[in-house]
């Protein structure tokens, strides 16, 4: 990352580049800004972008308190920070929509729009391993690491519908690597804690934003059915399902991804599917 500063004790890497409006990306977990790149780099051409590791993630520091709770108030200052001359559209995927909602509603954090790619939103979240995970992380962070890298690897396949190329698989899985990677590995999955979205989650109504949600239909992590329910829970929300891809939709479906965050940028409004809830 080419820019680093210290917030709450933590220290931050981020990179911008391109120039126009700001655009914000916010990446969950277990990953990191670098799963943004390619539809940045799209996004770039005509706006400013900012991306930014986490802490705890990517490149940014890994220790201490990484929860919902710390990245949202991390997020609404680094908006502050980075001095921007109108409010950016901001970008999240996964438990990045987490951090977004919570710099919006608890922190005052301002959005031009918001687009909310398979996100960390509503109860319940957290799959049989995650919890498993989260309960044992002790003893996990112990595993030998062969057996931790490929458990690592055996998780993160199982996020998208296509077969991962090796090279992304390898940008995805390599933070998580070594004593340090592995330690932040199970400390990020020990402090998930779905207090962060349940205190948030009656405000959905109140935001008065675009907001435009994305959902591949085949996400196993976070399933299709909590689109229709947040789209119904925000006032005026869009919704797009993305046919054939999972929750590593930036990898599954990059050209539909792209189309549908510059779109949201410019306002055009691609015909949305039905907000109702799935049977």
């Amino acid at each position: 990352m080419d820019e680093a500063c210290t917030v709450d004790g933590h220290r931050v890497r981020w990179t911008a580049r391109g120039s126009g409006p700001p655009v914000v990306f916010c990446h969950g977990t277990p990953w990191s800004s670098r799963l943004w790149g390619p539809v940045a780099e799209a996004v770039a051409s005509s706006h400013r972008v900012y991306l930014w590791d986490m802490p705890g993630y990517g490149v940014s520091s890994k220790s201490g308190d990484v929860s919902l709770d710390v990245q949202g108030r991390i997020l609404a200052t680094l908006l502050g920070r980075w001095d921007l001359d109108e409010a950016p559209h901001v970008v999240a995927h996964d438990y990045g929509g987490a951090v977004a909602l919570r710099a919006h509603l608890l922190h005052g954090a301002a959005y031009t729009s918001l687009t909310l790619v398979d996100v960390v939103a509503l109860a319940p979240w957290g799959s049989e391993f995650f919890r498993l995970v989260r309960d044992n992380a002790d003893v996990f962070a112990a595993l030998p690491e062969p057996l931790h890298e490929a458990l690592v690897r055996a998780y993160v396949r199982g996020a998208a519908f296509r077969p991962l190329r090796p090279g992304d698989e390898d940008m995805l899985v390599t933070p998580w690597l070594g004593e340090e990677g592995q330690a932040a590995f199970y400390r990020q999955i020990a402090q998930a804690d779905q207090r962060f979205t349940d205190e948030i989650e009656p405000r959905y109504g109140e935001l008065d934003l675009p907001v435009r949600i994305v959902w591949g239909t085949e996400d196993t992590w976070i399933p299709v059915d909590r689109a229709h329910r947040l789209a119904a829970a925000i006032p005026g929300a869009e919704l797009h399902l993305v046919p054939a891809a999972g929750h590593l939709i930036q990898l599954d479906a990059p050209e539909a991804l792209t189309a549908l965050v510059l779109g949201g940028l410019s306002g055009s409004a691609a015909p949305p599917a039905p907000a109702r809830p799935a049977s």
